[in-house]
Formats: structure tokens, C-alpha cells, sequence
């Protein structure tokens, strides 16, 4: 049985998700196409702390990237769609095929849940919703009209904008672009590109690329690792998988965690080996990476390989933070060596990191200072402001 230490374990995925690339490189005519179809989906959140995190996902993996890049990616060229995987999320338009059968099956449960919520006639008011986008174009929730005397506070949803998303949820309409972070709506066949829109797959083949695509970007793990990779299958899904494919299509492998304790029995994807093999060297620099980053998003997995226990706390009550609001996780080579405070204030035409706090075992040094401050400088270019504010003593050991 192939057996991966914990710095190998580490490195593979590190590679697998986009992070052994150049950074300095800009990107070929189709590159950024490549890395989000490398990465599977890229998680949208809505908050600008710094920047958004799917920019700062992307920023991560090539410093020469730009936010209008994704938007002329998705919205003028259509070969993204925006959709939800474990959450909101932009996904290549090839894969619409295989997100038919999550609508199909996601349908029923959804109509149940919002009928119940929003009352008998919310179907009618779909179908409204429908006839109105066939006729007139792209909408916003913004355009329609609340009840009169009704007050909502704004996460509150109202009728129209719960059939917008309803519809969206269920693959009834699409996302054809965003205005600030606003979703403007259209029909389907008006937003995913005419090469993907009508492709079918099987039920079978739907199952069997969801365990394949999820292994290849995974590099190895179990059958939950599998399921929630995408969150398009069930685990007895994946285990029903295995039983027929495990033996041909995967290999066993033994991996070492973080506190290398005792190793942990996975599925790999089948050509592992050749993989760990060409191996890219990690970029010898530091990186600032979203809360949810592909690297950081399974808490479990993260702290169970990378020794890095990690908690988002923007709904934690203040008093109650153990770091604060919108915290960063920090990447060195194959270490998360820490976590950053850091906020654009654009008024300022500034970027602001006010604390990091270093892990158990990390020293601090002038050249891991020099380091964190040029990421923070490229950051600010993102950011499109012209100032960093960053000063050694504010580090925590």
C-alpha cells in the first residue's frame, strides 16, 4: 500500500489546488478558464473585507489577476455559471450537464420548502416571474415592487425575490451577470453558452463523474470527503460508487496527519503516483488566503492534515471572538504558518493589516516580514488602492 507522509499529503494538494503554479506568470489566452476548471467551482461571498472571495481565491494562484477578468469570463464570454454547490459558487458552463441532475433532484424538496414558507400561491407567482423575463428580459430583485405598508429589513426576503431565487435554485433561470453584487436573472438558454445548454448525461454518468471529478481534485480521501467535495451526491452515493469502481478506478493509500500519529487508510485517485512524482516546487513566498479557499474550506480535513484549526467568526458576537470579524488564514510553502487582520478601507486608499497571529512552533523573522509585506503591496493592487499599512510589531507570537 502507498504510503504519503504529512509533507507530501500536503504538497499534492497544495498542487492539485492551483497553489504549485507561478504566481508571477500572467495567465495564457484560456488560463484563467483552466485554473477554475482545475479548481471545480470558485465559492462566492459577498463581503469586500478585503476583497471578495472569489477574486481572492483566484488572486492567490496568479498575482496578475484582476476582478474584471472573472466578470468578462462569466458575463461576455459564457463559459461560467453561477450556481450552488455547498454554496453560492461560479462553475464552468461544461459541467451545467451534470448540475441538470441536482436540479431535478433538489426540486421537489426546494418547492415543498418555499410553498410552505411563502404560501399557496407562490407557484403562481413563479410562473408570473417566468412570463415576465420571456417577455421583457433580465431582472432584478430590486424591480419589483414590495407590498405597500410592508417593511423588510434587507436580509429579509419578499415574494418576488423568493421566486427569483427559487427559480434560480432550480435551474429555472440563470445568473447572467451582477450589477454591484446584485444577481440580474434570465432565462437559461439566454445565459449558458448554446455548446453546453443541451447536453445530457445518464443518472450513471452523472454519479460516476461527481466520485471521479471529486478524487482528481481531492487527491485522495473518504467516501464524505468525496460527497462534499461537490455536495452533489449522498455518501451511500459515493460508497455505492466505490463498491463497483473501488477496485479498478482508485488505490489505497496510508496517509500521515500533522501530530503524525497514526495514519489514516484513503481512496485515492489512480495515477497518485505519477502525480507525486512531477511534483511542482511551492512558490517560496507568503500568501494571504480567503476563509474560504479550497484549501481552508473543510475545517476537518484542514486541521487533520495541516494541524490549522480554523473558525470563521463573523456571526460569533463580539465579546466572544477569539481573533475578530474576517480573519485570514496565512500560507508559507506547505505551512498555514498563521492568521491576519486586515481590511481595505478604500475612503483611506488603503489596506490595513492590523494583527497576525502566528502558530505554535513559527518564528517571526525580518524575511518573513519582507515577505508578508509584498504580498500585502500585489493585495492592494487587487484592491485597486495605493497604500499598506503594516507595521512588525503588531505580530503575535
Amino acid at each position: 500500500m502507498i504510503q504519503l507522509s504529512n509533507k507530501t499529503a500536503r504538497h499534492l494538494i497544495l498542487h492539485l489546488q492551483g497553489l504549485t503554479r507561478p504566481p508571477h506568470i500572467a495567465f495564457r489566452d484560456n488560463g484563467l478558464a483552466e485554473l477554475i476548471h482545475q479548481l471545480g467551482f470558485v465559492q462566492m461571498d459577498s463581503i469586500p473585507w478585503v476583497e471578495r472571495a472569489h477574486h481572492m481565491i483566484l488572486f492567490a494562484r496568479n498575482q496578475t489577476y484582476r476582478t474584471s477578468h472573472l466578470k468578462k469570463l462569466h458575463e461576455k464570454e459564457r463559459l461560467l455559471f453561477e450556481n450552488w454547490t455547498h454554496d453560492a459558487s461560479l462553475i464552468p458552463c461544461e459541467f451545467w450537464q451534470y448540475w441538470k441532475h441536482k436540479f431535478k433532484r433538489d426540486e421537489p424538496r426546494l418547492r415543498e420548502k418555499f410553498i410552505k414558507w411563502q404560501g399557496d400561491g407562490f407557484i403562481d407567482r413563479v410562473e408570473a416571474l417566468r412570463s415576465r423575463i420571456e417577455q421583457r428580459g433580465v431582472l432584478r430583485s430590486r424591480d419589483l415592487e414590495k407590498p405597500k405598508g410592508q417593511k423588510l429589513e434587507m436580509w429579509q426576503w419578499h415574494d418576488g425575490k423568493a421566486a427569483l431565487e427559487y427559480m434560480w435554485r432550480t435551474g429555472q433561470f440563470a445568473i447572467a451577470r451582477r450589477e454591484g453584487f446584485q444577481k440580474v436573472y434570465d432565462l437559461c438558454h439566454r445565459t449558458i453558452h448554446e455548446d453546453h445548454y443541451e447536453n445530457e448525461v445518464s443518472h450513471e454518468e452523472f454519479v460516476d463523474w461527481a466520485c471521479r471529478s471529486a478524487l482528481d481534485r481531492l487527491g485522495f480521501g473518504t467516501p464524505r470527503d468525496i460527497a462534499k467535495y461537490w455536495d452533489l451526491l449522498s455518501i451511500d452515493e459515493v460508497k455505492n460508487w466505490l463498491d463497483v469502481h473501488a477496485a479498478q478506478e482508485t488505490k489505497s493509500i496510508l496517509v500521515e496527519p500533522c501530530d503524525r500519529t497514526q495514519q489514516k487508510e484513503f481512496y485515492a485517485r489512480p495515477d497518485i503516483e505519477q502525480i507525486i512524482a512531477q511534483l511542482q516546487k511551492l512558490p517560496d513566498r507568503i500568501r494571504i488566503l480567503s476563509p474560504f479557499d479550497p484549501v481552508i474550506r473543510d475545517r476537518k480535513r484542514l486541521k487533520w492534515l495541516f494541524g490549522f484549526d480554523y473558525t470563521i467568526e463573523i456571526y460569533v458576537p463580539p465579546e466572544k471572538r477569539k481573533y475578530g470579524y474576517y480573519i485570514f488564514p496565512i500560507l508559507e510553502r506547505d505551512q498555514v504558518i498563521g492568521r491576519l487582520d486586515a481590511q481595505t478601507k478604500r475612503k483611506e486608499d488603503t489596506l490595513h493589516a492590523t494583527k497576525l497571529w502566528l502558530e505554535p512552533r513559527v518564528k517571526w523573522s525580518a524575511t518573513r516580514d519582507d515577505k508578508l509585506q509584498a504580498e500585502l503591496v500585489r493585495l492592494a493592487r487587487l484592491c485597486d488602492v495605493k497604500q499598506v499599512d503594516w507595521h512588525a510589531d503588531r505580530v503575535v507570537s
